[in-house]
């Protein structure tokens, strides 16, 4: 009996997949007749084109509305179970949504964001809910990654956001785009030499933009079960589809400010919750330092086991396996 009612969830599951898959591609079928969410680059003729997906809840809809009123196509992601609450929004009714409770946009981009679905876009903007983004502008944008050759990229964050977790996210306000961060900081030494993450080479989480290829290496990257994502920025560098220390970097000219505002297991704003909310999110923290750890673990263990595998920024390796 629980091998049936097991074939009978994974059934559900699947048709629930298919259903969403062809939703996304007629969606963007029917809106490709009435508007071009991107502009041309300097070098192309042709429209560009991509898709913005954000894991939402209700009490970011404002937030969320002006992201989206840059002109795009959207898949939302809601993980806090109110889909209607969206429906005044005249843009909602050409989104695709998708529900499940307490759910990460990793989880989210997992299930529904295969490389084959997706394929139809140039760009994929996997972003959080909480960004402000009254300077960013998604045309120019997508123009200055283009001409810089960019596979992987984010709009630098204004130095006034209330949260930088990371120097190499913040905006230099005299450059367009910046690669690395320069940083003398306990055993960290980042110069012109460095290589790699964290002095560059990467992005951060909340607001990633990649390109088709780069999307379809980072979707294989993502862990199905390790759903905060934590440990995946320092490896993006390895889908850049060349030099990660020329392919990936932070548009300055472009930027938003990360609001810094919670979602699962955060604080509320009026913070009436007390020890049960501050419990929560010690809970999540403590999960994710652990799916991190995990996710490092896989990816050794994985790097191991693959005899033929040269680590294409590690110098010694490569010289170790050309020998």
């Amino acid at each position: 009996m629980k091998t049936k009612a097991s074939f009978g969830l994974f059934t559900v599951f699947m048709t629930l997949v298919v259903f969403v898959i062809l939703k996304i591609q007629f969606e963007h079928l029917k809106m490709e007749g009435r508007h071009r969410p991107f502009m041309s680059t300097q070098s192309s003729s042709d429209n560009v084109t991509a898709l913005l997906a954000i894991a939402v809840g209700i009490k970011q809809k404002e937030n969320v509305d002006a992201i989206v009123r840059k002109n795009c196509t959207i898949i939302l992601f809601h993980y806090d179970g109110n889909v209607n609450g969206w429906h005044d929004l005249e843009w909602s009714n050409e989104a695709v949504h998708i529900l499940a409770q307490n759910q990460t946009k990793w989880w989210f981009a997992k299930r529904f964001l295969h490389p084959d679905v997706v394929s139809i876009y140039d760009y994929i903007f996997l972003w959080d809910e909480d960004l402000g983004v009254e300077n960013f502008h998604p045309g120019r944008y997508l123009q200055i990654m283009i001409s810089e050759g960019l596979e992987i990229s984010q709009p630098a964050l204004d130095p006034d956001s209330p949260e930088i977790h990371h120097r190499i996210t913040m905006r230099n306000k005299t450059a367009k785009v910046h690669r690395r961060v320069y940083a003398f900081r306990g055993n960290t030494s980042c110069s012109d030499e460095s290589r790699g993450p964290p002095c560059t080479g990467w992005v951060e989480g909340m607001a990633p933009v990649f390109s088709r290829s780069a999307w379809r290496c980072v979707w294989h990257l993502i862990q199905n079960d390790l759903i905060h994502g934590w440990g995946l920025d320092m490896k993006l560098g390895y889908c850049a589809q060349g030099d990660r220390t020329q392919k990936v970097g932070v548009i300055d000219s472009e930027f938003v400010i990360h609001q810094g505002i919670p979602s699962l297991g955060g604080p509320s704003a009026n913070k009436t919750r007390g020890d049960r909310s501050i419990n929560l999110r010690s809970h999540i923290r403590r999960q994710s330092t652990a799916e991190l750890e995990k996710f490092q673990q896989r990816w050794d263990r994985a790097a191991k086991e693959d005899k033929d595998w040269v680590d294409p920024f590690d110098q010694d390796t490569r010289k170790m396996k050309m020998i």
